[in-house]
């Protein structure tokens, strides 16, 4: 009794036909999971952060800080 021979010819059609649309549909979910899992709280944290955010107050108090070397505090 001898072995049969491997089925080699249209061995990558047959398996890319099985692999690709799964590898499709993995990348895909992926994408979506990141989509909501980290950019769109990011987006939210920064959309946050900004409703609030006063730059001259920011600037003010880097100013007293004496960050700015072309700016004098204004208690000078």
């Amino acid at each position: 009794m001898s072995l049969p021979m491997p089925a080699m010819r249209g061995l990558l059609a047959k398996r890319l036909r099985f692999h690709l649309p799964i590898a499709f549909g993995l990348s895909l979910l992926a994408a979506a999971a990141f989509k909501y899992t980290v950019t769109e709280p990011r987006k939210q944290a920064y959309a946050d952060y900004y409703k609030q955010y006063d730059a001259m107050k920011e600037f003010n108090a880097m100013r007293e800080a004496g960050i700015f070397q072309s700016v004098r505090p204004s208690g000078e």
